[in-house]
């Protein structure tokens, strides 16, 4: 559920922060009061787009952000794993920036996000009635799976996902297969000979870069070894000027003035370590020039190996070190075209079983639909009578292609249909032409499938538009009934509903500085009273309509 609501610059909005309760919260307030300004601004950190008028006038940018807790959301927590924005605990933060310029950021727990994606968010998350780019209902996806959800046909519909997954799989394996039969038996002797000629050769890791050490040392032994030789001379026997000498020379006049000095002493230790190391560089090439031999019959075969690597390297196309893992990697091709599941009769014979499968579970769904579909219709239709809809008809069509077309979803095309006045023919939910009949037909399907639904928070702007007395109370109580299972936030203009929340929240409209701003507060029993007998008497208000107002709110507790 929302747990608060922060906002600034927005509109006629400086800055207004909102913490939020469970069950159902209404918004009043006079018109004008920046009702709806709310539920736009939440509408724009949900993913709606965005433009410079938002910003409010003399300000840079607009930001708006919001608490959601997500702690009994396992799919949404799910969800935001899966693309690493869950910071692991029970709070999710949705933010928006946007700029005078219509330049615009968005934020999922501080991590910038694509818009599509934090729409997908909001989706799972806050669901807002009243406004046509919001109603989820609106889709045609979300009306089947609602009917899906109250019908509880999730399992199958997942095993039946399972099933598609596996026959689209199935047939594009056999499609190759029946036409590049002569392909993979060629590939096949081509993939054998290549793997024969690379298991010959038997080449090691790392191998091409010792013989490559070897074949230099090998081709160049003359020239090492004489070159080993005058390093050994010049550094330990030459008569004139040998090095070891020269540094034993310089080692004692230096002995001799750190006689006269003992802080020359450490550089006296430096110079006879100097003579240590050059003692055993010198021996050290003359065991390798002594040892460094010539063997034609090596030098001839490493470099015949090493011709045998290259050749079949450049054959592949690839660097001679790669051989090792091109052979395993032909390996594994060659036992995948050779697997038992890639012969054909065994692949016609899995995807007939899959299709059986497959169409079995598709009956079985389609069955669940209609039976609900006609169920969950009579509901609502029962439900809309009370809200100020009399005569009106809520139906779902549920329609099987001829001939069927296999999707992930199943066979039927879903869609809700709705006549809101007697005699008006049944259309397409989201041809309605009026808002407050749209929320109305809305609240009615949610709640008969409130138990079918995940979205933990329902917003509903002004669904009493057109409607009062008896019908308002009704909405009013729906409203509450339904806030008992999850959160709604409402805003209303009418007594009868404002008095059933379990939340008040007054919208009001302040001039500070020639500005005109937006304030918000939350209401305890006594401010409350006076809110609803505001909203039953106008601005005169007497001791009659506050009592009132006391009773519709002790009635409403009493529920």
């Amino acid at each position: 559920m929302l747990t608060h609501i922060h906002i600034r610059d927005f509109a006629i909005i400086d800055e207004l922060e909102l913490s939020l309760g469970r069950g159902l919260c209404v918004l009043t307030g006079e018109t004008g009061a920046g009702k709806s300004i709310l539920i736009d601004a939440l509408g724009l950190v949900l993913g709606d787009r965005a433009d410079s008028h938002t910003v409010r006038q003399g300000a840079a940018k607009a930001e708006l952000a919001i608490g959601v807790h997500i702690a009994g959301l396992p799919h949404v927590i799910r969800w935001l794993e899966e693309r690493d924005l869950h910071l692991g605990d029970d709070e999710c933060l949705l933010r928006r920036v946007v700029t005078r310029e219509g330049r615009s950021r968005a934020y999922v727990n501080g991590v910038p996000t694509p818009l599509a994606t934090v729409r997908t968010l909001g989706e799972m998350l806050v669901d807002v009635h009243g406004q046509h780019e919001h109603q989820s209902l609106l889709h045609r996806d979300s009306q089947r799976r609602l009917l899906d959800e109250h019908g509880d046909n999730t399992a199958r519909l997942a095993e039946l996902a399972r099933v598609y997954g596996q026959w689209r799989e199935a047939g594009l394996r056999l499609e190759t297969l029946g036409a590049a039969q002569d392909e993979r038996e060629a590939r096949r002797d081509l993939l054998r000979y290549q793997l024969r000629e690379l298991s010959e050769l038997g080449l090691g890791e790392g191998e091409v870069s010792e013989l490559e050490t070897e074949h230099q040392r090998l081709a160049h032994r003359e020239e090492l070894r004489s070159g080993a030789l005058a390093l050994h001379h010049a550094l330990f026997e030459a008569e004139d000027g040998a090095v070891h000498g020269l540094l034993a020379t310089l080692a004692a006049r230096l002995e001799t003035l750190a006689q006269t000095d003992p802080a020359l002493a450490e550089y006296c230790e430096l110079l006879q370590g100097a003579q240590i190391q050059v003692q055993e560089a010198a021996d050290g090439l003359r065991r390798y020039a002594e040892h460094l031999e010539l063997d034609p019959q090596r030098l001839e075969w490493v470099a015949a190996r090493l011709g045998n690597i290259h050749e079949l390297a450049r054959k592949h196309r690839i660097a001679p070190d790669q051989l090792p893992s091109r052979r395993d990697e032909l390996q594994r091709e060659l036992a995948a075209l050779e697997d038992p599941e890639q012969d054909l009769q065994h692949l016609q014979e899995t995807l007939g079983a899959l299709e059986a499968r497959y169409d079995q579970l598709a009956r079985e769904i389609g069955e669940v639909r209609r039976r609900t579909a006609r169920r969950l219709a009579s509901q609502v239709t029962e439900a809309m009578q009370g809200l100020g809809l009399k005569g009106g008809e809520f139906r779902i069509q549920v329609q099987t292609p001829e001939p069927p077309r296999r999707s992930p979803s199943g066979w039927e095309r879903i869609e809700f249909l709705v006549s809101a006045n007697p005699g008006q023919p049944l259309r397409p939910l989201g041809k309605v032409a009026s808002g407050g009949e749209l929320s109305r037909i809305s609240l009615a399907i949610q709640m008969v499938a409130a138990n079918s639904l995940h979205i933990p928070t329902l917003v509903f702007d002004e669904v009493d538009v057109g409607i009062g007395g008896a019908v308002a109370e009704t909405v009013g109580r729906h409203l509450r009934t339904l806030g008992e299972h999850r959160q709604v936030l409402c805003v209303t203009h009418l007594a009868q509903v404002a008095a059933q929340a379990h939340h008040h929240y007054q919208v009001r409209k302040t001039t500070r500085r020639a500005a005109t701003l937006t304030r918000i507060a939350a209401l305890g029993t006594q401010d409350r009273v006076e809110e609803i007998a505001r909203m039953l008497g106008g601005l005169e208000m007497t001791e009659q309509t506050r009592a009132h107002a006391r009773e519709m709110i002790t009635r409403a507790q009493g529920l």
